[in-house]
């Protein structure tokens, strides 16, 4: 994972997988997990491992699908 692409996950994305995890009831070491990431991103240079790079990666994904699926069109 790029600085680049670590800095876009933390800022844009990760907030609302925050939000996903804990208001879908997910496990709690999924919640746990998420709320570590948030923690330990706001440290300068900090940089993820390789496993938790591979499970932000995944839970960047479901977010993004399950957004996905909820947009309805409005108007045609």
């Amino acid at each position: 994972m790029t600085d680049r692409e670590l800095d876009e996950i933390m800022t844009v994305h990760w907030p609302h997988v925050l939000r996903s995890v804990m208001a879908d009831g997910s496990d709690e070491w999924i919640k746990g997990f998420a709320k570590s990431i948030a923690k330990h991103g706001k440290r300068p240079g900090w940089r993820p491992s390789a496993r938790q790079a591979s499970i932000m990666c995944r839970l960047v994904a479901e977010v993004r699908q399950s957004t996905a699926a909820e947009l309805e069109v409005l108007e045609r």
